[in-house]
């Protein structure tokens, strides 16, 4: 239950807070992550799908998403709360938006971090209008006590409010419109259960297809006005880490490359330029990468390598080698855990081009 005082005004708009995985980080910034950055900002917005027939890739997804709206249309109800769930620059937010505008509503978006009061939450959805979807990014990070707010406000569409302290205390529940929850989260894992519990809908975004990833390019560079063939959307494509956040900003870079040293134009030789000239190999890993790598392989021969061993060797935090720059490494076959350390493994030492240490 939500207790209202003085201090908590419900009818108060709630303050926009900065949000998600990236807010604050400071790796934030690191070039091919697929954290939102300051970079992506300005043209994000313009570039993202507005309905399920511009979106590119997730077909499965689509295509649940089409049958569970038009059923939910036809009988006249709101779509039940969905969750979306994935690493970062998947297109969680993208979809969020795309759901709202099928359903031919508005929707109103906010951060788990944001959400700091439960009064903060209660002044949310009482502003909210029948059929409105509500948008929580990053829905893992709520406070306990603003989670248990929202568990009747999902099942009942209700706020459940105590007036008064002590004996005199009271409860009244109070009735908000009908309205579609959609959550976002990074890290599933971290979803109390009775929150998971209340999401009649769940999908867990995948990494795309070199092939979807290349549509995505072609699609943003029309937006943009930038002039890219296929073979050069598809060299993009596969040095995005299946991640069309990703894609789209090396798209970027690949233009204002091609602008300056290019004519403007740009083909899979200048595409290919650019992203060298930027430090992105052909398997979308970076100078911090490769020099992870090369010191598994170069300097500890192949050997098995503690974490705060190698995060000393290449001069980083062990923390951020841990959550930043492995799970890319890992995903990829790269290296691997062992019970005695981090391993470089044969396809590292082919993509550096040495040979592998003998047994």
């Amino acid at each position: 239950m939500w207790e209202a005082d003085a201090s908590q005004d419900l009818w108060e708009d709630v303050p926009r807070r900065g949000g998600g995985a990236a807010a604050g980080s400071p790796h934030g910034d690191r070039f091919v992550t697929g954290n939102l950055t300051s970079d992506d900002l300005d043209v994000e917005r313009s570039l993202r799908p507005q309905r399920l027939d511009d979106y590119c890739g997730q077909e499965h997804i689509k295509q649940s998403l089409r049958i569970l709206i038009e059923a939910a249309q036809s009988r006249g109800e709101t779509l039940d709360h969905v969750i979306f769930s994935g690493p970062p620059g998947l297109g969680k937010t993208t979809l969020a938006t795309v759901v709202a505008n099928e359903l031919g509503a508005q929707i109103k978006t906010t951060s788990g971090p944001a959400i700091e009061r439960t009064g903060d939450l209660a002044a949310i959805l009482t502003n909210l209008q029948p059929g409105d979807v509500l948008f929580i990014d990053e829905i893992h990070r709520l406070n306990r006590s603003v989670e248990e707010v929202l568990y009747p406000a999902m099942e009942d569409f209700a706020l459940d409010i105590v007036i008064g302290k002590g004996p005199a205390a009271r409860s009244i529940r109070l009735e908000i419109p009908h309205f579609t929850l959609v959550g976002a989260t990074t890290r599933s894992g971290m979803l109390t259960g009775p929150l998971r519990d209340r999401f009649g809908i769940s999908f867990r975004l995948d990494y795309y297809s070199v092939e979807d990833l290349a549509q995505i390019v072609l699609r943003s560079a029309a937006i943009l006005g930038v002039s890219v063939d296929y073979d050069s959307a598809a060299e993009i494509a596969s040095r995005s880490r299946g991640t069309p956040r990703l894609a789209n900003r090396l798209l970027k870079r690949v233009r204002d490359y091609a602008q300056v040293r290019g004519g403007g134009s740009v083909d899979v030789d200048i595409a290919r330029e650019a992203l060298e000239f930027f430090e992105i190999d052909e398997l979308g890993l970076d100078w911090m990468d490769i020099r992870i790598l090369e010191t598994l392989a170069r300097t500890f021969h192949g050997r098995a390598v503690g974490l705060s061993t190698l995060a000393s060797a290449v001069g980083e935090d062990p923390s951020t080698l841990e959550d930043v720059y492995e799970p890319y490494l890992l995903q990829r076959g790269l290296m691997v855990r062992t019970p005695q350390g981090r391993m470089a493994t044969p396809a590292a030492f082919e993509h550096l081009g040495m040979q592998p240490p003998r047994a």
